[in-house]
């Protein structure tokens, strides 16, 4: 064969070659989309008729996992602090559905900082339905400050909302699947549960308590056919802007770049929704919804634990982002 003709063959067997790699992306594109629409069927099908309880409804979160969970038919019990706004909530998702298909949903006034009135929150919640299938604990309150400028009193009241108010409940709610012999918990943490970011005690602290009690309860109700779902995510960006970035950004380069993935490149209140439906369907135990630098910084903090205290002292001496967090 002519050395014209050996390279005309070389480019014919060349071209689809070349082809494979763009055919393959299509195709996985494909497998990946049809994927995740049946996951979505099968996660609002398995839904339909659920009693479902929801804390803190009214939260761009709580309202976007509401809207997803009553179109799929669950029998929604929505709590919050604000009658108002659970009311404005309540209408917004009756006036765009179909009664045939859907439940007006049952409000209850729950405020988590009010321990002293979580008996009857739990009464009333039982006598809803008769019972729970699915708990999804949502909301939290939260402190930026520098430990010496958090008072006790402080401490506490940050301690009630997120971890004694939501354990309350829980503890209140078990009763009533051990009985029945099924049910699901879902708490919606904060990747603060897993790595703690300075200038973040009171909060840091309540979380790292809620991961902890939820991982113990997981174990000790799992022979009752009950589950346990701790999720966390990142930042919750209700927006669907980027956050602007400071003016005063710290001078530790490394330090500045994580701390920016940590706190402000966050997830949507759709995105986190969806991902409730997602676990509820299959009954997760842990998620974890974050970028790949916080992900990375779990690993190094579990890995080389020197070299990530030494990268949180340094940006907590730079005084720039000391600033920025005041």
């Amino acid at each position: 064969m002519s050395v014209e003709g050996a390279y005309l063959l070389t480019c014919t067997m060349a071209i689809p070659f070349v082809m494979v790699l763009p055919l393959l992306v299509v195709v996985f594109s494909g497998i990946y989309y049809l994927y995740n629409e049946v996951i979505h069927f099968m996660s609002k099908s398995i839904v339909r008729n659920k009693v479902m309880v929801i804390t803190d409804a009214v939260s761009a979160m709580g309202s976007e996992c509401a809207r997803l969970l009553h179109e799929g038919g669950a029998q929604l019990v929505l709590c919050g602090p604000n009658w108002d706004k659970l009311e404005s909530l309540q209408d917004s998702l009756c006036s765009g559905s179909d009664p045939s298909k859907t439940f007006p949903p049952k409000l209850v006034l729950l405020d988590f900082s009010d321990i002293d009135s979580m008996e009857d929150v739990i009464t009333e919640i039982s006598e809803c339905y008769g019972y729970v299938d699915v708990l999804i604990c949502n909301g939290s309150m939260k402190v930026k400050a520098p430990v010496q400028n958090v008072s006790l009193e402080m401490d506490k009241i940050i301690m009630d909302v997120n971890y004694f108010g939501p354990i309350t409940l829980v503890k209140g709610i078990l009763p009533l699947m051990i009985a029945r012999r099924t049910g699901h918990f879902v708490i919606v943490n904060n990747i603060q549960a897993r790595l703690a970011v300075p200038f973040r005690t009171s909060y840091a602290a309540s979380k790292h308590a809620v991961q902890a009690f939820f991982d113990c309860l997981r174990a000790e109700v799992e022979e009752y056919g009950i589950s346990v779902t701790t999720i966390n995510h990142t930042f919750i960006n209700a927006t669907t802007q980027e956050a602007t970035p400071s003016q005063s950004q710290p001078t530790n380069a490394l330090w500045a770049y994580i701390l920016s993935k940590l706190t402000t490149h966050g997830v949507s209140p759709k995105a986190l929704g969806r991902e409730i439906v997602r676990v509820v369907n299959r009954r997760s135990r842990e998620v974890l919804l974050a970028h790949p630098i916080p992900w990375a910084a779990l690993y190094i903090r579990l890995i080389v634990p020197s070299f990530f205290f030494s990268v949180v002292a340094a940006g907590v001496k730079d005084s720039a982002m000391n600033q920025q967090l005041k």
